[in-house]
């Protein structure tokens, strides 16, 4: 029975055991990635993880507590010169745990084990992602963790286009409110009484009849001298008329006496 198990022993003695993850924790601080079983790898990173976090406060005790525990000068001076900068700002989980499938000979869960700070390819992919910027946003699908997620820099850039939008709705409803209000002016004009007309107004109608009725009483004489024009032109033609048949009866009484004397002259 596992009662009170708190642990695997891995099928070890406790010293064969401590021997077995100090040196390959030793491994893993100088190689930054080991492959090993999983179930030696979980144990790994319980036992290797706390002397990492020790590792981030130089001090001569917790150099001597690591040695302790890894009994190797070398990975005691790289932990502590160059992994312990590379993990200051990590609060934990300084491993992670990849399983690459089932060994050929025994069946076992193999899997690598691997410092996070150290694995360029995925610390690449995380800086293209933060990187990348949003430029479309749809409404057909379902939304992702990528729609979700947002930048601080998307964030403000919403809030100035909401803040913009909400002055150029400010300034169309001024605008409308400006032109309700002068429409109610003109009605209110339209509605109040015609003011009583001054001397001076009054006057000048006055002045404009006078030269109006002078205007119509020169355009009456014309009229009738156009008038008189014409009868004088009939009265001429008239007596060019009566001048023409005086002179016609004349001729004929000129024609009638030269037969007469012509008759007179025969007869003889």
């Amino acid at each position: 029975m596992r009662h009170g198990k708190r642990f695997n022993h891995l099928g070890r003695t406790t010293p064969h055991r401590k021997a077995m993850l100090s040196n390959m924790a030793s491994s893993l601080i100088l190689h930054k990635r080991i492959e090993t079983t999983v179930a030696k790898a979980k144990a790994l990173r319980k036992y290797v993880e706390p002397l990492l976090t020790k590792a981030k406060t130089d001090t001569t005790h917790s150099r001597r507590v690591v040695f302790s525990y890894l009994q190797d000068k070398d990975s005691v001076q790289v932990l502590f010169n160059e992994i312990a900068d590379r993990i200051s700002s990590r609060p934990g989980g300084y491993t992670r745990i990849i399983k690459t499938g089932n060994r050929l000979g025994d069946n076992a869960d193999m899997c690598f084990i691997e410092l996070v700070d150290y694995n360029e390819l995925m610390l690449k992919e995380k800086d293209d992602k933060a990187e990348k910027t949003k430029t479309r946003r749809s409404r057909r699908g379902g939304k992702t963790k990528a729609d979700t997620t947002m930048t601080q820099d998307q964030a403000v850039e919403e809030a100035d286009v909401v803040e913009e939008a909400d002055v150029v709705e400010e300034t169309d409803v001024v605008e409308e409110t400006d032109v309700v209000e002068e429409t109610d002016v003109v009605e209110e004009q339209a509605e109040e009484p015609a003011t009583p007309v001054s001397v001076q107004e009054t006057t000048e109608v006055a002045e404009e009849s006078l030269t109006q009725d002078q205007d119509v009483v020169e355009e009456a004489p014309e009229e009738e001298s156009t008038e008189e024009v014409k009868a004088e032109v009939e009265s001429e033609t008239t007596t060019d008329e009566a001048i023409d048949n005086e002179e016609a009866s004349d001729e004929k009484k000129d024609s009638t006496e030269d037969d007469e004397k012509n008759e007179d002259e025969k007869a003889k």
